[in-house]
């Protein structure tokens, strides 16, 4: 199955083994920070800092410099300095829409893949969240028969959050599972990556460039 993962920069440094993995699958490697700490804590200059180490230590423990980008604990500052990097096809620090979208910066236009709060399994530790596998399995399905009939006239993209220390507990990876299955069975159903979602924008979508805002 067709995978991003969000990498913290010093967790990939201290994991080898993982990164081996993670490559040999064939996984999109974005980078998730130099550390989980919030950015909204930092300075403007220590935040570019931050990004600087993360991209530099995510290239060397990867082999690749990251082509994806989510914070998470962003700033107000973070897409700014995302941009300002550069090097980037995509970041995602964003709720804003269900669907990709472009934004203007200084070196040109950026585009930002927007993640999802709601279709994650982060509602299993959250108050009012998922109770069970089946309230899980149940909210997939119901995000998914609504896209995918949404789907006929217009194309649309379902995001699905997932942590490995949550989504892998046994009674809740069954959930998962059933959904994996479930969509398999619909025809014209696209698993990408979102490094593969970014590429098909910067290739086919974009002149939707020119009518973008700004950033900030």
């Amino acid at each position: 199955m067709p995978t991003t993962v969000f990498g913290v920069a010093t967790a990939l440094k201290r994991n080898p083994e993982i990164v081996a993995a993670m490559k040999e699958a064939g996984w999109d490697i974005a980078s998730h920070s130099l550390k989980w700490v919030e950015h909204k804590d930092m300075s403007e200059a220590e935040e570019r800092v931050e990004i600087a180490d993360a991209i530099r230590i995510h290239t060397e423990v990867t082999g690749q410099r990251p082509l994806g980008w989510y914070t998470g604990r962003s700033s107000i500052n973070t897409v700014k300095l995302v941009m300002e990097a550069g090097g980037f096809l995509y970041s995602c620090d964003s709720y804003a829409d269900d669907l990709p979208y472009w934004i203007k910066g200084p070196a040109g236009p950026h585009l930002i893949i927007p993640y999802s709060l709601d279709v994650n399994d982060m509602r299993f530790v959250n108050a009012q969240g998922f109770g069970g596998g089946d309230q899980f399995f149940t909210y997939l399905k119901d995000c998914f028969d609504v896209l995918y009939a949404e789907g006929e006239t217009s194309p649309k993209m379902m995001s699905v959050g997932l942590h490995c220390r949550i989504v892998g507990r046994p009674g809740r990876a069954a959930s998962l599972m059933r959904f994996l299955d479930y969509i398999m069975n619909h025809e014209r159903v696209w698993v990408p990556t979102r490094l593969q979602i970014a590429q098909h924008w910067h290739a086919h979508l974009s002149y939707l460039a020119a009518s973008a805002p700004h950033a900030g």
